[in-house]
């Protein structure tokens, strides 16, 4: 564990001074490994903004803890919060991690997600751009929107061509669906809080960061609905999936489980964006994709290796049933558009920072499903037996 004492060095071998962080969205799934990896390995103070602390109680309980003192946990939503600004003054740095960022919002909540991703972004970049404060803001993959290929013929074979499908940050152009296609709210808002992001660079001078992740999985991702969330829940695919596997029901595959999308691991993730955090003249001015490309699967083939690895890991045969296929329509409702692929390309972020992910997809799904296992199954199986009130 690195100490306040321990000099470590960027790339460029320069010293790491250490930073104070305002984290905004500290609580949730990224902002909680990410904190742990500032903790544990690093000498830096965050300052850490949420309206939960659930997932970070650990890292704040008890006084005794090695890191006492660098973390501080303030309780607050950005949208109406006057002390926003003077610990934003108070930082080196300030990451915004806040957003509405689940699919089934999408089409439900489109109002929350664009005012979430958008409107109460607003503010956090206007006062780093007047105090001088460095942004890393994350945005996500969503905003390429469509590939290419996917407007080709079905049996054309530039759709095999790599040029029409692999996203990359400084030439893909990002292609939206029809405004009806409400699912389109959440990588529109992204898209724009982007755009102000590199025009305050551009006209004012914000030093930033833009962060794509690439579908980030591991321990602590999102809720199981009932348990840690509302009932009526519908969190992304692999906590939905990890639900259903936990359950003992089928896991629902969407228009059949067709898309194909990366997995990469939240460790190997968090190991990019310290990499940003300590080399600013490497990060700065950049938007990078975060993801893993080798660990490409459609949907249905996610479903596949997730239920073989959770049978490892839990001892229990799947249901004989294990899968089942679901309209769109049906599982988001109206409004609920997608895209063919997303395939990052990772030629900038391995240029600046020489970064380049190492867990595969099993490995990744057996650690999360292990934990997620370990976590809620004997809560799950308390609610099954609860008898169903008449």
């Amino acid at each position: 564990m690195a100490t306040p004492s321990s000099t470590r060095l960027d790339l460029d071998g320069n010293p790491i001074k250490p930073l104070t962080i305002c984290m905004i969205g500290a609580g949730g799934f990224i902002g909680s490994h990410l904190c742990e990896k500032l903790m544990s390995e690093t000498a830096h103070k965050v300052l850490a903004l949420d309206v939960y602390n659930d997932k970070i109680k650990h890292l704040l309980e008890p006084e005794t803890l090695p890191w006492n003192g660098r973390i501080q946990f303030h309780r607050l939503n950005i949208k109406s919060d006057s002390r926003l600004e003077g610990l934003i003054k108070m930082a080196d740095l300030v990451i915004n991690l806040a957003a509405i960022c689940t699919p089934a919002d999408y089409n439900t909540r489109p109002l929350d997600t664009i005012y979430s991703n958008f409107i109460d972004a607003l503010p956090v970049v206007k006062y780093c751009s007047e105090t001088n404060k460095r942004l890393i803001h994350f945005s996500t993959c969503e905003v390429y929107g469509k590939t290419i290929g996917s407007f080709l013929p079905k049996d054309s074979p530039l759709r095999q061509d790599p040029a029409y499908y692999v996203l990359k940050e400084d030439v893909s152009p990002c292609i939206f669906g029809s405004i009806e296609k409400q699912r389109w709210s959440y990588a529109c808002a992204k898209q724009l809080i982007e755009r102000l992001v590199y025009a305050e660079g551009a006209e004012n001078g914000l030093e930033f960061t833009i962060v794509r992740p690439f579908n980030w999985i591991g321990p602590r991702m999102d809720f199981i609905p009932g348990i840690d969330g509302p009932s009526e829940g519908v969190p992304r695919v692999l906590a939905c999936f990890s639900n259903n596997l936990l359950r003992g029901e089928p896991l629902k595959l969407v228009d059949g489980g067709e898309s194909q999308r990366t997995f990469v691991y939240i460790k190997d993730a968090i190991e990019a964006v310290l990499l940003m955090i300590e080399n600013p003249a490497r990060a700065n001015g950049h938007i990078f994709n975060v993801g893993n490309p080798n660990n490409e699967v459609t949907v249905r083939q996610l479903a596949e290796m997730m239920i073989k690895v959770y049978s490892k890991v839990s001892g229990e045969q799947p249901p004989e049933k294990s899968t089942i296929d679901v309209s769109s329509k049906e599982f988001y409702g109206e409004g609920y558009d997608d895209s063919d692929k997303r395939i990052p390309d990772m030629t900038i972020i391995n240029n600046q920072l020489g970064w380049n992910p190492k867990t595969s997809l099993w490995d990744l799904l057996e650690s999360t499903l292990t934990y997620q296992h370990r976590t809620y199954a004997e809560a799950i199986k308390k609610v099954i037996a609860q008898p169903i009130a008449s």
